[in-house]
């Protein structure tokens, strides 16, 4: 078979569709990430000194998406924060980081890195701000650099089905459970 045919089938497959193929947004400006501060050190003595955060889907009922982003101290492995909701829009990082600051009070680590993937609510301008303005270190790299936060998440959605949830009640109330028992009760 010749290249002319297969070129006339791409073609027609794209005008066709359109929408095939797209191109990703590229971060703005106003959207840069920052530094890799991290370098995966995740071996960490300090209590407060590195804390992990990212966004997940968790699926209930019928397929029912919801969000849930935490912020995981690497040293305690204890989730410090979280926030359970059905938009991803940005009040969940704000709601988030409203009870981590409730939580650690004023006693913030003197050189605390705040570590995430470079996901549009962490490049957010407002975002990154708020922890500017803290005093609190940003640090961003790949969703791998994240290790430890995708592996809590990865275990309990291993453990937990939350399909089983009809509402988003329940989904709240077994994802706090699951964050209760996961601080309190088991070995990190």
């Amino acid at each position: 078979m010749s290249r002319q045919p297969i070129n006339e089938s791409i073609r027609r497959l794209l005008e066709d569709n359109p929408n095939i193929l797209h191109v990703a947004d590229k971060t703005t400006l106003e959207h840069r990430t920052v530094s890799n501060h991290l370098n995966r050190e995740f071996q960490q003595d300090e209590s407060g000194k590195v804390l992990l955060t990212v966004i997940t889907y968790l699926y209930y009922d019928k397929g029912q998406p919801a969000y849930l982003s935490a912020v995981k101290d690497v040293a305690t492995k204890e989730i410090l924060a979280y926030e359970l909701m059905i938009s991803l829009s940005m009040p969940i990082v704000y709601r988030k980081q409203d009870k981590l600051e409730e939580a650690l009070g004023e006693n913030l680590h003197p050189e605390i890195i705040f570590h995430s993937d470079q996901g549009v609510h962490y490049t957010h301008p407002e975002y990154q701000k708020r922890l500017k303005d803290l005093n609190i270190k940003q640090s961003m790299s790949h969703c791998w650099d994240i290790a430890p936060m995708e592996s809590f998440f990865g275990h309990m959605k291993d453990e937990m089905d939350f399909r089983q949830c009809q509402t988003y009640d329940e989904l709240k109330q077994l994802v706090d459970e699951y964050i209760y028992d996961s601080n309190n009760r088991r070995y990190h």
